[in-house]
């Protein structure tokens, strides 16, 4: 059995422009055909009338916990979630313990991937050792191991000299430099958004202000360096005007944003959910509507989910206590239809090329597009299909979602993998033989 054939969907590729019914034929993995009427003589076929046939999504940040945090997330449950997610490819950050600040580590994770993962799993390497924020990693040897870019995510780097010297060394190599911009004496102590619902709350606030000096200071170093420097999980207003601006004055700046930080505002929290605890935190409605316009505008390249699991004996504490972080991956897809696709604000050309050829410019991970050749990563979803998202059977080993058992309209109905089914919607490979799955 060499060639599988997705029949009658509307391809979707934004990196050629097609957006049109064809069938997209498989072979050995990779791109063989796409056109009308191809010859099925010796294939398996899937018919994706109906469905929307694109690019393998990418989901430039998750946290996949492993090695050392095995008991809220693996590389396997974390891989089988995003394929349940429509993503193809996820590139894990590097806060696990031992942090991936080394080569060994690096290439501990691509083996584990290999042999358990479902979907394809990048690396990306920390910027200092320990992600302690003194001394920069190994950054050299781990891009030889297989990092696609460095990042300090969670822990982020206080002291601009070194980052200065980060971004030069990832200049060097061709690596993006991702940044968690955080002031962390601004943000001390705090807990959720500062605004009127923190002070109703009683919770200490975080400041839009201690992301927005972060991402002023890294624009200003990624100007004097010439490095490629990437905003993770924008989510003020007066960060996404930053971003735009150095686009403007074509700096290599780019930026993420997470489906939370476009659905959700703080005065949407119920009151001492921790699953609405996350860093940066809910903001305010003018921060979301922001965000959404940096969306539409450009400004924003590449929507991400910053999966971030915890185990709930971790998680379900009092709401002071409990960690920065949640679910994202099976949700992500549903999210983006029913908050900016549906209600007209992008078209879902635009919504693609968020989840494919924006992440893929960042990271030059060589995927998102859907030409002959290239590897066969293809997402199958369905705009109108009405599905239940239960946290419950959520393929993820933890559970804290603030989306349990909220209704979507659209979401994935198949995600495929190097030519091979990694998921289904019915969990039945879609009629296909295990060869292929």
């Amino acid at each position: 059995m060499s060639k599988l054939i997705i029949r009658n969907g509307c391809v979707m590729d934004p990196a050629s422009g097609l957006d049109a019914v064809r069938d997209v034929a498989i072979e050995d993995g990779r791109i063989a055909a796409i056109g009308q009427n191809i010859d099925a003589a010796g294939a398996v076929e899937i018919d994706a009338t109906g469905l929307i046939v694109a690019p393998g999504f990418i989901d430039m940040h998750v946290h996949l916990r492993e090695p050392g945090f095995e008991h809220a997330e693996t590389i396997e449950s974390g891989s089988r979630a995003a394929a349940a997610g429509g993503f193809t490819s996820i590139c894990c950050m590097p806060n696990t313990s031992p942090v991936n600040d080394n080569a060994t580590v690096t290439s501990y994770i691509i083996e584990r991937a290999e042999r358990h993962a479902v979907v394809n799993v990048f690396p990306i390497g920390a910027i200092t050792k320990g992600s302690a924020g003194e001394q920069l990693a190994a950054i050299g040897l781990m891009k030889d191991a297989g990092i696609v870019a460095i990042s300090d995510d969670g822990r982020p780097v206080m002291n601009a000299r070194v980052m200065r010297r980060a971004m030069e060394t990832a200049r060097s190599f061709g690596l993006p430099v991702i940044d968690h911009c955080e002031d962390l004496h601004l943000s001390a102590g705090g807990d959720m958004n500062e605004g009127v619902p923190s002070v109703r709350l009683g919770l200490r606030g975080i400041p839009a202000a201690s992301e927005d000096v972060m991402v002023a200071r890294d624009i200003l170093l990624a100007e004097l360096t010439g490095a490629r420097f990437h905003v993770a999980h924008i989510s003020s207003r007066h960060s996404a005007e930053m971003v735009a601006f150095a686009k403007a004055r074509g700096l290599a700046v780019t930026s993420e944003a997470t489906p939370h930080h476009f659905a959700l505002h703080d005065s949407e929290m119920p009151p001492y959910d921790s699953n609405y605890k996350m860093k940066p935190p809910l903001r305010s409605a003018c921060d979301v509507a922001a965000i959404t316009a940096g969306i539409v505008s450009g400004a924003i390249d590449a929507i991400a989910t910053d999966h971030a699991p915890h185990a709930g004996s971790e998680k379900m504490q009092e709401f002071e206590q409990c960690p920065f972080g949640i679910l994202g991956l099976e949700t992500a897809l549903g999210i983006t239809l029913e908050r900016l696709v549906h209600p007209g604000k992008i078209t879902l050309m635009r919504m693609v090329e968020l989840f494919t050829t924006g992440p893929d410019r960042v990271l030059n991970l060589n995927r998102g597009r859907l030409a002959i050749g290239s590897p066969a990563d293809v997402t199958l979803f369905d705009t109108e299909r009405p599905w239940t998202y239960d946290v419950n059977r959520s393929f993820s080993k933890s559970r804290n979602s603030p989306f349990d058992s909220h209704t979507f309209r659209g979401g994935p109905v198949a995600a495929i993998v190097n030519g091979k089914v990694a998921w289904s919607a019915d969990h039945v490979a879609l009629g296909v033989p295990a060869a292929w799955r």
